[in-house]
């Protein structure tokens, strides 16, 4: 009886795993960039690159990685760590041209406990936040070298961002009233656009990416 019961508590996990990641698609293959567009090619020492499952900026990498296909709403679901100071994004209902924390928006990646921005960033330049617009709450990034969890979905006017198992962001784009702010951001009033990293080269890994689309 005993055995029957480890048997079906195991079997039950195993069923029930997958539930929380139904609907969800890779959107990388952890072999290539197939999917992918690299644009900005014209920077210095700009690329990612493939290493053991993962898309890696590396330190003299850069430029924005943008997927070939638009999503409009939906969540995305990813792995990331970063070396010590460093600085990366995901873009999101992004455009292949422009500066996408402002033609699209920018969900900030960065270590921004280290040393070097002590002192220098604006409350919606920490980890997680919808870059110079919403400030995201910080406690919840691991220290660098370590993986972290995070969790983004966009939903019409909402994006809310779940790092590590906690909220960080939670905002109605609808709430932006400042008028210089909205003309700075056009790309606040995008429904849909490419996801991608932002690189500004230094070096951040990505793995287990997936994306499940929302009507």
């Amino acid at each position: 009886m005993r055995r029957f019961l480890g048997i079906s508590v195991f079997l039950c996990g195993v069923l029930a795993a997958p539930a929380a990641e139904r609907g969800f698609k890779a959107i990388f293959d952890g072999k290539t960039l197939n999917g992918w567009t690299l644009v900005d090619k014209d920077k210095p020492g700009n690329g990612y690159v493939v290493e053991n499952g993962t898309i890696v900026c590396p330190s003299n990498g850069g430029g924005n990685l943008l997927t070939d296909k638009d999503y409009a709403n939906f969540v995305l679901r990813f792995e990331f760590r970063m070396e010590p100071g460093g600085n990366n994004g995901i873009g999101i209902r992004a455009p292949l041209a422009g500066d996408i924390a402002y033609s699209g928006m920018e969900i900030q990646v960065l270590d921004h406990d280290h040393e070097k921005y002590k002192g220098k960033l604006k409350p919606t330049q920490y980890h997680g936040s919808i870059y110079d617009l919403v400030g995201a709450k910080t406690g919840a990034l691991k220290p660098a070298g370590e993986w972290n969890s995070e969790e983004i979905i966009a939903d019409g006017r909402r994006i809310k961002v779940t790092l590590n198992g906690e909220v960080i962001v939670d905002a109605n784009l609808d709430g932006i009233k400042d008028e210089s702010l909205l003309k700075k951001h056009p790309g606040v009033a995008r429904t849909t656009g490419r996801i991608g990293f932002l690189g500004h080269g230094s070096r951040v890994e990505f793995r287990n990416l997936r994306v499940k689309e929302l009507k």
